[in-house]
């Protein structure tokens, strides 16, 4: 966000400091070097934490979660993941098997029937929250959207947050390779986490500007909410949207306002009929897998702490966020204030709420993950 709204030389100022990859810069140069820490770089391996983790998952929960005074201070002394610090779930099955699994009949009288997506799965997705997934099929499939689901790796977010360029590359060059070939197909392809689409459609294409695959997939891609508004204002929804009883706390995700298209969530949220939304544009804090850690995990709180206490002030039923770590900071943070709510809300993706509005059962797609 520096490079949009906050760092003043960046281009076209005549100095031309673009300050973030300035900042990567200096990370590559310092991972070159070897001095990105051992256990950073074992939490960026997130497609096999998420593979190992998957057979063993109430097990995983269990250990990693906050409160655990046996196994989190451990998790801290070998790790440097604060023992307070709530970490993400993992599913015993992932969100492709539960695709696989579960055929939806396409609406073919929406207005966008005819158009197809493949729904790149993304890391968080496919092993921490598959409800993301299968409530974006749900609303996708009732607009007559054909979809399709892969998942080819990681994005290679936790490797660019150490400088590793060369692993993001090779992830790059991977997804595209798996990708492309749908886009020929007339396909459009939709990221179901903002920091993955951010790297699609933008990081990629600086680490390999002539790489012509790359950039066929980043004019390809689109974020969730970006792609149902696009159907709305161009073919337009299926009718059978309702109210949502309270209102909503919208925490307009980073990474999504990286993407330079507006305030899409927003958007997206204010085709509920009767939509009440209170939007907090503001970091949360979290800043990746950098809040997790002990030695910023009190910093991240006290940054994020503005938009804690902005929505416990709202009182609404519902805090959504696009990024799912950002939700759960945004609750961490509420249950350390006074002023907070009697009960604090659970977090929910806004294409959750969107599923929600139009009666699709929540249980349809019930991933809450055990912890026992």
């Amino acid at each position: 966000m520096c490079y949009m709204t906050k760092f003043p030389y960046v281009p076209p100022h005549e100095f031309n400091i673009d300050f973030p990859k300035l900042m990567l810069r200096y990370r590559a140069v310092q991972h070159r070097a070897g001095e990105t820490g051992w256990a950073q770089a074992q939490l960026a391996q997130t497609d096999r934490n998420g593979k190992l983790a998957r057979p063993v998952a109430p097990l995983a929960n269990w250990a990693s979660r906050e409160g655990n005074g046996l196994t989190r201070p451990l998790l801290e002394a070998a790790a440097g993941v604060h023992r307070e610090a709530v970490l993400p779930r993992f599913h015993g099955k992932t969100f492709t098997a539960r695709a696989a699994e579960q055929p939806l009949e396409i609406n073919r009288d929406a207005p966008a029937h005819g158009r197809k997506a493949v729904l790149y799965a993304t890391c968080f997705v496919n092993y921490n929250n598959p409800s993301i997934g299968l409530a974006t099929r749900a609303v996708l499939a009732k607009n007559g959207v054909e979809t399709e689901i892969h998942y080819p790796t990681c994005c290679g977010m936790p490797q660019l947050e150490h400088g590793d360029l060369e692993a993001v590359a090779a992830r790059a060059r991977k997804v595209a390779d798996a990708l492309v070939p749908w886009i020929d197909k007339g396909y459009d392809i939709i990221a179901l986490v903002p920091s993955c689409a951010l790297m699609l459609k933008i990081e990629w294409p600086l680490i390999l500007p002539d790489d012509g695959a790359i950039a066929k997939l980043a004019a390809a891609t689109r974020d969730i909410a970006e792609y149902v508004v696009d159907i709305d204002r161009k073919e337009g929804l299926t009718p059978g949207l309702a109210a949502i009883d309270g209102g909503v706390t919208l925490h307009l995700a980073c990474h999504a306002r990286a993407q330079n298209i507006g305030p899409k969530a927003r958007d997206l949220l204010a085709l509920i009929p009767d939509a009440d939304i209170e939007v907090i544009e503001r970091c949360s804090g979290h800043g990746g897998s950098w809040g997790f850690m002990a030695n910023n995990f009190e910093i991240a709180l006290k940054v994020g702490k503005p938009v804690a206490r902005s929505a416990a002030q709202s009182n609404k039923p519902y805090i959504a966020s696009e990024c799912p770590l950002s939700a759960s900071h945004i609750i961490q943070g509420m249950d350390k204030l006074s002023e907070q709510a009697a009960q604090t809300p659970a977090p929910i993706h806004p294409i959750e709420l969107f599923a929600m509005a139009y009666g699709i059962d929540p249980k349809e797609w019930p991933c809450q993950p055990s912890v026992k």
